[in-house]
């Protein structure tokens, strides 16, 4: 008997393309450098088989007759995670958790599943990284969990399969992605094909049984989950954990929500019994600022419906090189050259010549143009060696015509900063005729950088503009 011929078919890992030779750019995704070889043994399978839940086949439906009742969820009782999940776990969704390795992922479905198992829900953890003792020892520093809980420690996805449609669990962890395999797929695990293949079981087990499923990937150097891009298409949502794994604070973002908004985060604090959430992150964000010192002042930006308050730290001095360095932490660094550049041509300010370094504190990365204002106004706080006050916060986009535009939900912004106790708001001034009068908090409008300029140099409590003006 003939033995079956081995073959061999490169990837690529961005959007998964096939091909039968090496290339250097994907046809398909237009990306560079990524395929990877992979030997395929051709294996003879019959039909797919048919989930038991799944019911008699399904036909076609009309528009007008489909029924628009809202999802039932599950709550999880952490309500930094119910937020970026958009209210609750959805029943029958497949979500894909990704992150940096040791920065939280399984501590922090580990406590989901201890507040689920605690009000009875019937869930399944399975490991395929750790054992049964060290998935043990990091609940021992979670706290007591429910006999509702059960561990599995399996890598081949067949028996995966067999174990959760006799359980029939409502939660279940795949604890990774990367190392389960297919024994129908000639690939190794934690390949293209593998990964692809083994999402596509899980999605139609979460469908079709109506499970909610939680998948842990790993992340490329580059910070996207490891494997075909087609693998976020495929979930329902997609959960980044970011932050610095040296540091205490973790953000917990989501990037796609079929059930809900995007681009909604959560803040957490890793202790030692585990992830403790964070309740109020502008206070977090703003905590050790210093009092009186140059380059630095207060901005809002908007992550999904949450106002954050962050410190904008901003250092200007004279470059002792040819070409001045420019550095930035948790923005974009060709913004904030575009900001100087601005600076520079409308207000005539010679930082051309000057190393400058901008600065996030708290270690948020933060792109929304609402926080250029606050840039502008460290840059020159910095520059001109002339501290702002403690008690002023500052948002808005700055245009190349130095010219200052309105931003979304001002008013959130600065309900947020009168919350927090910030006196004196400068915000555009296009944004006053739609904001109703606030007790407790000045308002101060301005439509261009020279403006600000002239707000800096003769100090804010000395300006006494009204609203509006």
């Amino acid at each position: 008997m003939a033995k079956d011929k081995i073959k061999t078919v490169f990837f690529c890992q961005e959007c998964g393309h096939e091909s039968a030779k090496w290339m250097g750019q994907c046809p398909a995704c237009k990306a560079w450098n990524s395929f990877v070889e992979e030997t395929v043994s051709p294996t003879k399978t019959g039909k797919e088989k048919r989930t038991a839940a799944a019911g008699e086949k399904s036909r076609p439906a009309v528009l007008n007759e489909i029924s628009m009742e809202e999802e039932s969820r599950i709550p999880t009782d952490i309500e930094e995670l119910d937020r970026v999940l958009g209210g609750g776990i959805v029943t029958g969704s497949l979500t894909l958790v990704g992150g940096d390795p040791g920065i939280g992922k399984s501590t922090l479905l580990l406590q989901m599943c201890q507040k689920l198992a605690q009000s009875g829900r019937h869930l399944l953890y399975i490991s395929g990284e750790e054992s049964l003792r060290q998935i043990k020892m990091r609940a021992q520093r979670i706290g007591q969990f429910s006999d509702t809980l059960r561990l599995y420690c399996e890598t081949n996805l067949t028996e995966i399969e067999g174990v959760i449609e006799s359980e029939r669990p409502q939660v279940v962890i795949i604890d990774s992605i990367q190392t389960m395999y297919n024994e129908s797929v000639g690939a190794a695990p934690g390949s293209v094909s593998q990964v692809r293949e083994s999402t596509g079981v899980l999605l139609r087990l979460a469908k079709g049984l109506g499970i909610s499923i939680f998948i842990v990937g790993h992340v490329t150097k580059e910070g996207t989950v490891a494997g075909p891009r087609v693998l976020e298409h495929m979930v329902d949502t997609v959960l980044y954990f970011e932050g610095d794994r040296h540091a205490s604070y973790r953000i917990l973002r989501g990037v796609k929500n079929r059930f809900g908004s995007t681009n909604e985060i959560g803040v957490f604090e890793m202790r030692q019994e585990g992830l403790a959430e964070v309740k109020n992150p502008s206070e977090y964000m703003l905590s050790g600022r210093p009092k009186g010192a140059s380059g630095s002042v207060v901005s809002c930006s908007m992550e999904g419906t949450r106002p954050v308050l962050t410190e904008i730290q901003a250092l200007v001095c004279h470059s002792n090189f040819g070409i001045p360095r420019r550095q930035t932490t948790g923005t974009d660094f060709n913004r904030v050259n575009l900001l100087m550049a601005v600076l520079e041509k409308r207000l005539g300010m010679q930082i051309g010549g000057c190393d400058a370094y901008v600065n996030i504190a708290g270690g948020i990365k933060i792109m929304e143009p609402a926080i250029d204002l606050g840039i502008v106004m460290a840059v020159m706080s910095s520059f001109k060696n002339r501290p702002v006050p403690d008690s002023v916060l500052a948002f808005g986009e700055v245009g190349l015509s130095g010219e200052v535009r309105a931003v979304s939900m001002a008013e959130a912004r600065v309900n947020e900063a009168k919350k927090l106790g910030f006196s004196t708001c400068i915000l555009p001034k296009v944004c006053l005729d739609h904001m109703p009068s606030l007790d407790g908090i000045r308002l101060i409008g301005v439509s261009s950088v020279a403006d600000v300029s002239a707000l800096l140099l003769s100090g804010h409590d000395s300006h006494k503009q009204p609203k509006g003006q």
